[in-house]
């Protein structure tokens, strides 16, 4: 977040009396909008910062799959950082990788540990904010991808037959299977899973950039004979992601008590299967689903009729509020994001996302094609432009209402100021001409392009609006 301090107490006395103070003379009237109830309207938590603020996060992931050893995550560069930040973006998913970290056991690579951390710097110095996530795809190297190394691959001798068209097909082999259940059962496996997360956590607790860790990303499991899909992955998820959640919690905590932990059920959640999680016992729990369909990301249409987004909201918001911990969806976008349908599922999907969750990370910030959010001169690839939108980045008090109208881009935030604490609540504004207007006891200060500052008395109603400038 900014450095707002000294802003702060340079305005204080300004808040002794109600005032409007608009940035611009002559703002245009926000348009109508129909509101989008923040997650804790839905009966979610908000995610808060050290201050109690409730945080709103944007961003994509950052990965390098194509480097390893010495040239590991040498695709990062300070580049993804200014870009993402310029066109408002405030959180990064930075993808890291177990073989990497302790490429044989017990020897963690100083290097790697090095390279992260100047990747960090980059982030804070374009004050984006950083989730670790330990990826794997197809668990590991064992099986030609990237994850959890090779040395913790048990098979029991197992086939695995590749399937280069369909790679995901891959989790399904006998052999893969078989390696995460030895993950989630093996003592000793476990224990180097808890070291190695104990090894990042007490590296980069004291991050200004880290926000956080994802223990695991998009874990799966063996089935049983006969078991379908869906039943499977519920009994994955609570007799084995639960413990293991749980123990790498513990591991964190005995050296990192502030940062949050970022959980996620399988990803057969993407297909509207409610999650078999059970309770993680720990203070700062996110819930982390990713949020895919399985027909756009063979490269097909979205298709509205089939109400995908809806039964995908309903399914992965009973988790949160039985739990009482925020959402942070992940992972999300199409591969083929230029098809006829897809402006109205991004702009249907923006919405939903604002309804239940505190953010969210694309895949991914790259320059080219495919998933890439931009292309390789760094604008917006086709629909991809509707993900940025102003929001309020830290909001200092409890937020009323929220919405953001797609059709103007207007933004309208009303929320009571805390009665504690800075009473700064932040906001990001995409590339353009916005004027930013405040009602009540508050004031708006402009301290860089693409940010705004409200500063509220405590306390005080306040109502924000951000609209387009008029030509």
């Amino acid at each position: 977040m900014l450095r707002t301090t000294l802003l702060a107490a340079a305005a204080v006395t300004a808040l002794l009396a109600p005032t409007t103070v608009p940035t611009t003379a002559g703002a245009a009237p926000v348009a109508p909008a129909v509101p989008t109830a923040p997650a804790a309207q839905a009966g979610i938590p908000a995610l808060t910062d050290a201050h109690g603020r409730a945080l709103t996060l944007r961003g994509w992931n950052l990965a390098d799959k194509s480097h390893s050893g010495d040239q590991a995550l040498d695709g990062i560069t300070e580049r993804h950082f200014r870009d993402m930040r310029a066109k408002g973006f405030n959180f990064a998913r930075l993808v890291v990788f177990w073989d990497d970290l302790e490429p044989r056991p017990g020897q963690y690579s100083q290097s790697y540990l090095r390279k992260i951390d100047r990747i960090l710097g980059w982030a804070h110095q374009y004050d984006v904010q950083v989730v670790l996530d330990a990826h794997q795809d197809v668990f590991g190297p064992a099986f030609g991808h990237r994850g959890i190394p090779a040395w913790a691959t048990r098979t029991d001798g197992l086939p695995f037959t590749p399937h280069p068209d369909d790679w995901f097909s891959e989790y399904f082999e006998p052999a893969v299977q078989r390696a995460f259940t030895h993950l989630y059962q093996d003592a000793d496996l476990r224990r180097a899973q808890t070291r190695m997360w104990r090894v990042l956590a007490e590296r980069f607790r004291d991050h200004p950039a880290v926000l956080g860790y994802d223990p695991i990303n998009e874990p799966m499991g063996e089935l049983r004979e006969g078991e379908d899909l869906a039943t499977g992955a519920r009994r994955i998820e609570s007799e084995q992601l639960t413990p293991m959640y749980n123990r790498i919690a513990d591991a964190i905590r005995a050296v990192d008590r502030d940062g949050w932990i970022f959980v996620e059920p399988t990803p057969i959640v993407g297909e509207g299967v409610p999650t078999g999680l059970g309770r993680i016992d720990d203070p700062k729990i996110v819930y982390a689903p990713h949020f895919y369909n399985g027909a756009m990301e063979a490269g097909g249409d979205y298709d509205p009729a089939a109400r995908w987004i809806e039964n995908y909201e309903e399914a992965v918001t009973g988790y949160p509020r039985q739990y009482q911990v925020p959402v942070v969806v992940g992972e999300w976008g199409p591969l083929d994001n230029a098809r006829p349908n897809m402006n109205r599922f991004y702009r249907e999907a923006m919405a939903s996302l604002g309804r239940y969750s505190a953010g969210w990370a694309g895949w991914e910030w790259c320059y080219g094609g495919g998933y890439c959010a931009v292309d390789a001169k760094g604008a917006f690839r086709t629909n991809k432009e509707l993900t940025a939108e102003p929001y309020a980045e830290a909001v200092a008090g409890t937020v009323r209402t929220a919405a953001h109208d797609s059709a103007t881009g207007g933004y309208r935030l009303e929320y009571d100021a805390a009665r504690r604490g800075p009473g700064v609540t932040e906001l990001s504004l995409p590339p353009g001409a916005w004027q930013v207007a405040a009602r009540g006891r508050a004031i708006v200060l402009r301290p860089a392009p693409g940010r705004a500052l409200v500063l509220a008395a405590p306390g005080a109603r306040v109502t924000v609006t951000v609209t387009a400038r008029r030509p």
